[in-house]
């Protein structure tokens, strides 16, 4: 064996199971564990009845070696101190059976005195017969003995009969092949009726491909077999349940490219109508502010777009899943650090509290993302010269991230819906693409965490996140502090 066989084999994951061939057919699959099994009783049984049919035979044809042996024994008849051994025709024809067998005979004393037959036939101590060879033959052989009046000492007498094995072969292959007849006939009626079994069965399976394949691309309705078996229901329904996620799931892609080209547009028309004013313009002061207005329109779309990306890197299934150890402390400290020069523009004071490191795990890039949108969110939605506070800690076991600010928050009734893509409320005056907080939420459940919205002591929004703990640490160090102006 090839040394490098072994670990190339692990390499691949291998199995030794995965070399056994599979029939690419259900129904040859279910016949085959049905009939193998059934083939191999038939052989053990055809085994012991070879070995019954031997055992059957033998015991008639020592019954005949007895017969015979007691036919010449009963003709053997003292008379004035002679013995005379006559040998019946009867007692020879009885093994006439067609299969020209040979038989062979010896009547002596009981001093060992031959009387007839073949002298150097064997004598077969015992009440069975017994298989010996016998001029190049073998021969199965049974004895006899049997008092005569008159004899005297020489009685009794013994018989030996012998004869050749072509008839009792010839009995033995007679009652295996009706043995083997048997099985066959059994195994090919058993194979019938589970092949019809079989059809009958999959009938409802068969049903309901054809059921699907007649259904067009866009058919995403459930599928009815009210046929179908107790095993075959679970099957039903799961089909039925995943074509309820593709239909949810291209509902949801509809919506969003629906939203996307229509929140996409607006921000465009406004940059080529900035873009044509500022052409016209020959101001240098008013092609300045067009130009200053083009650039933000631009920030604004770059953001947008930016948002779409996010949210479809978000969807379950879109990317490969990440289990990256984080430090929530530093990973917010990070986010802050970036958007504080927008924090200082609106004076808002931003600050970090956390106790430590916080380690999580997950997707890296898809965690950064979650905590800009919450700040940014909490900076544009916050009240100017307010406050926007964001916390890192351990709770029952679990990581807690809570960003507060003191804007005039989301009143209870809406705050299921803003969640949503797209969504924004009739009175919220900020800019934005309503998709800050889907993307949270995506990221949120793809963490198996939770994110809840409530209010803050003193009005404000307050959005928690709850993440499961890559392990808990306990670690001893002074609050740290980030801040704008005042903190």
């Amino acid at each position: 064996m090839d040394r490098g066989q072994a670990p190339r084999e692990a390499a691949e994951g291998w199995r030794p199971l995965a070399r056994i061939p599979r029939f690419k057919s259900l129904r040859l699959h279910l016949l085959s564990w049905v009939v193998v099994p059934l083939v191999g009783l038939a052989a053990v049984n055809l085994w012991t009845s070879r070995h019954n049919a031997v055992e059957t035979a033998n015991l008639v044809t020592d019954r005949m070696l007895l017969g015979s042996a007691r036919a010449i024994a009963e003709q053997v008849t003292a008379s004035g101190g002679i013995i005379d051994a006559t040998v019946p025709p009867a007692a020879i024809e009885m093994f006439d059976t067609g299969d020209r067998d040979s038989v062979y005979y010896r009547v002596q004393t009981s001093g060992g005195r031959l009387l007839s037959g073949y002298p150097e036939l064997p004598a077969v101590p015992g009440t069975t017969g017994t298989e010996k060879a016998f001029r190049g033959q073998k021969l199965r052989l049974r004895s006899f003995s049997h008092p005569v009046v008159g004899a005297g000492a020489d009685s009794p007498v013994l018989v030996t009969v012998g004869v050749t094995l072509e008839g009792r072969n010839a009995m033995v292959r007679r009652l295996w092949l009706s043995a083997f007849a048997q099985q066959a006939a059994l195994v090919l009626i058993a194979g019938f009726f589970v092949l019809i079994g079989l059809r009958r069965g999959l009938e409802p399976l068969l049903r309901l491909r054809d059921i699907v394949r007649s259904r067009g691309n866009v058919e995403l309705e459930p599928v009815s077999v009210p046929e179908a078996q107790t095993e075959i229901r679970p099957l039903i329904e799961a089909l039925n349940g995943y074509m309820d996620r593709v239909r949810a799931q291209m509902a949801a892609q509809r919506r969003f490219v629906a939203n996307a080209a229509h929140q996409l547009r607006t921000p465009l028309a406004l940059l080529a109508t900035q873009t044509a004013y500022a052409q016209r313009e020959m101001s240098v002061q008013s092609r300045e502010e067009a130009l200053t207005a083009i650039q933000a329109s631009t920030r604004r779309l770059a953001r947008l777009a930016e948002q779409l990306l996010t949210l479809s890197r978000a969807e379950p299934g879109s990317r490969r899943p990440r289990s990256d150890e984080i430090d929530l402390t530093d990973a917010c400290r990070e986010v802050l650090e970036r958007l504080a020069p927008v924090a200082v523009d609106r004076g808002i004071d931003l600050g970090l509290e956390a106790e430590g490191p916080v380690l999580v795990t997950g997707d890296r890039t898809m965690l950064g993302e979650m905590i800009v949108n919450l700040v940014d969110n909490a900076l544009r939605h916050g009240r100017p010269n307010g406050n926007v506070t964001v916390e890192v800690a351990e709770r029952d076991g679990r990581a807690a991230l809570t960003v507060a600010d003191d804007g005039p928050g989301i009143p209870e009734a809406e705050r299921e819906h803003v969640f949503e893509r797209f969504y924004r409320m009739a009175q919220d005056g900020v800019e934005g693409s309503g998709l800050g907080l889907a993307i949270v939420r995506e990221v949120v459940e793809n963490a198996s965490g939770q994110v809840t919205l409530s209010e803050g002591v003193s009005a404000g929004l307050v959005v928690s996140v709850v993440l499961p703990l890559r392990r808990v640490r306990k670690r001893s160090s002074s609050p740290a502090a980030l801040s704008g102006p005042g903190r």
